[in-house]
């Protein structure tokens, strides 16, 4: 009986792994306007695509959350080519996170003082799920949240990590660690 179990549980362990990795993140619609953009960093493309956002007008304001301290609006400009004028007026660093969670955190205090009413959150399609997770339940029902995936191609351990980092990141959240 107990053998029966353990490969249930490993049966839908690997079935939601499948699904996990057939349903990632897909881009938003190019049409869509939102009062700010949340970009986090550690991935390839979210900050280009966070400034084309802005650049093309469909939102006022870009949040790079988890910016490093050292990193300067300056090194935006030159290191991505962004519009200069655009990153210094429109553009904040955002430096007090260091995970996903304390992203949504850093985004909520930001979105608040702004006075926002909808955010795009942008990040890769592997990652989109978890940082949707986050915001939801940081967030909660106060803002429209539109999630914006920068496609990728992960390579089979990126996913199996994040798989692992999302489900550990649910069950902690249901025991209330």
């Amino acid at each position: 009986m107990i053998a029966r179990f353990v490969s249930f549980l490993i049966l839908l362990y690997a079935l939601g792994f499948i699904f996990f990795g057939v349903t990632l993140g897909r881009p938003a619609d190019a049409a869509v306007r939102t009062d700010a953009v949340v970009v986090i960093t550690g991935g390839k493309g979210r900050i280009e695509h966070a400034m084309t956002v802005l650049e093309k007008g469909k939102a006022k304001r870009v949040l790079i959350a988890g910016a490093d301290p050292l990193v300067t609006k300056k090194d935006l400009i030159s290191r991505f080519g962004a519009k200069s004028s655009l990153v210094r007026c429109c553009v904040d660093l955002g430096s007090e996170s260091v995970d996903t969670r304390s992203n949504a955190e850093e985004a909520q205090r930001w979105l608040a003082r702004h006075n926002y009413k909808s955010v795009r959150l942008i990040t890769n399609d592997w990652h989109m799920r978890r940082a949707a997770y986050e915001f939801r339940r940081v967030l909660g029902g106060k803002y429209e949240i539109t999630h914006d995936a920068v496609r990728t191609e992960p390579s089979f351990m990126t996913l199996f990590a994040e798989y692992n980092k999302y489900l550990l990141r649910r069950a902690a959240v249901w025991i209330d660690v």
